[in-house]
């Protein structure tokens, strides 16, 4: 870091114009600022571009945000001093967290508008909440209550920063909301998928279905191990069951519908994808997204064999490497949730008489509802995520005066992804409950030994539906052992 700092100093007195150091922004870059004005210049910038609107951040993604932000500013290409770095890490030790509002960046150039409302605060300005011990567990912090930015600094014992040359920008000018967002979507979507993995194999005993299309040897032969390995999952938490056993004899039924013949196929599909989220995310997480970067001692250009300069500007700013996976992460998760939609609408009108079981799982149909509408609720979320399923990144709308002509609008990817994993979630949730209902049915046959701890798990807070009731807390309920990977054995 100190090498890439000097060269940012050399070039305060070497007579030329070098972008973000002693020149305007974007389209405002032919602009030469002079050398009393340059602190005045990266404290305007962060100001200016603090335009962020909408609801706040939710704190664990601006702590992520800040990380990200840290350790790509710590690899030594920004020409940052440490002590911004430090800054950054001191906040986070202290447990405060800048307010920061959802929309503004349009994903190339940064994530500008809600960076700046990070370095907003490091700067002794904006607002701030402080959680945890308290601002560096010193008497008299307000512990989880909004406050001047000002005062949370001093409460937690940090000085606010004087941004000097280049600070400013290097602080919002790389990638960091998408990357923290597409860090821990990818670790939810994991983490829904293997509840749905659960949910499956529920339902699938609960249907009273057959297991003949868990057999490996089918995707052995497709070559496909993300359905693979689905169904090796699937298969494993329905190993040692005895519901299936005992319509092996005088059922009728040839093939099961696809919701739960093809639930190993999709949700393999889904699987792909979200490892190709975490790979994606896991090499942005080692990065630097900074623009313009500096190489202490330059370096030779690629291909016109000259030496370049020090300060190379280029668009490792621009989104688009995580805008597309996010994109095609909300059509996974939508996958997701659509076919566990199915098998609670399979389950809940009890088309099939080998099911045994009753419409809407209640013991007196007619006079009891029972789940019929915890399946308009599920058909409700899935309606909405196929919207949500549109493309960020394909709708261009330039910025800048021009400049900026091709943007990746992955903060709304992300956004999008986020909001249909909230959905997703929920869907699985009624198909979980559904399935549980299910399978009190068939008692005192029982499921695999996976399917019967979740199933024991799940009963632990939501009782078996022997009278009509509000659904929506024991929904919220399972909601909440899904985020808490409760339901995942072993």
């Amino acid at each position: 870091m100190k090498r890439s700092r000097r060269v940012v100093e050399g070039c305060l007195t070497d007579g030329e114009a070098h972008y973000g150091i002693n020149t305007g922004f974007g389209s405002l870059a032919k602009q030469r600022i002079g050398a009393a004005d340059l602190a005045a210049l990266q404290r305007n910038l962060i100001r200016s571009h603090s335009a962020g609107v909408g609801e706040p951040l939710r704190e664990e993604l601006v702590r992520a945000m800040m990380v990200t932000l840290a350790g790509s500013l710590a690899r030594g290409m920004s020409g940052v001093r440490p002590v911004v770095v430090q800054t950054l890490v001191g906040m986070l030790n202290a447990g405060v967290v800048p307010r920061v509002p959802s929309i503004g960046s349009v994903g190339a150039s940064g994530d500008l508008a809600p960076l700046a409302h990070i370095a907003l605060c490091m700067i002794g300005e904006g607002v701030a909440t402080v959680r945890g011990p308290g601002a560096g567990g010193r008497v008299g912090a307000k512990v989880g209550r909004e406050m001047p930015g000002a005062r949370a600094l001093k409460d937690a014992g940090i000085q606010a920063l004087t941004l000097e040359a280049k600070e400013g920008l290097a602080l919002i000018n790389g990638t960091h909301l998408m990357c923290a967002e597409g860090a821990l979507l990818a670790r939810d979507a994991m983490g829904l998928f293997d509840a749905a993995c659960v949910a499956t194999a529920m339902s699938i005993d609960g249907c009273r279905a057959s297991h003949s299309f868990l057999d490996d040897r089918l995707y052995v032969a497709r070559n496909n191990w993300g359905g693979r390995g689905a169904a090796e999952r699937i298969r494993g938490l329905l190993r040692g069951g005895k519901i299936v056993e005992s319509h092996v004899e005088n059922d009728p039924r040839v093939q099961d519908p696809y919701s739960l013949r093809a639930a190993p196929t999709v949700l393999g599909a889904a699987l792909q994808m979200i490892t190709h989220v975490m790979t994606i995310v896991d090499a942005e997480l080692g990065g630097v997204t900074d623009n313009p970067l500096v190489f202490a001692g330059g370096g030779e250009s690629g291909g016109a064999g000259s030496v370049d300069d020090a300060i190379v500007s280029g668009a490792n700013f621009h989104g688009m490497p995580l805008a597309i996976p996010l994109d095609c992460l909300a059509i996974a998760l939508c996958h997701i949730a659509g076919i566990s939609e199915r098998r609670t609408y399979l389950m809940t009108g009890a088309f099939e008489p080998e099911s045994r079981l009753k419409p809407f799982l209640t013991a007196q149909p007619g006079l009891s509802s029972g789940l019929m509408i915890a399946q308009y609720t599920s058909a409700a979320c899935v309606n909405e995520m196929i919207g949500l399923t549109m493309p960020a990144s394909v709708s261009n709308i330039s910025t800048c005066a021009g400049m900026e002509d091709y943007n990746s609008f992955g903060p709304r990817g992300a956004a999008k992804a986020r909001r249909a994993l909230e959905l997703a979630t929920n869907v699985v949730a009624i198909e979980l409950l559904c399935a549980a209902q299910a399978l009190d049915t068939h008692r005192p046959l029982k499921s695999g030994r996976g399917v019967e701890a979740a199933h024991a798990k799940i009963r632990e807070r939501v009782k078996t539906l022997r009278e009509d009731r509000v659904l929506t807390g024991d929904v919220g309920a399972i909601v909440g052992m899904i985020g808490r990977g409760e339901l995942v054995d072993g």
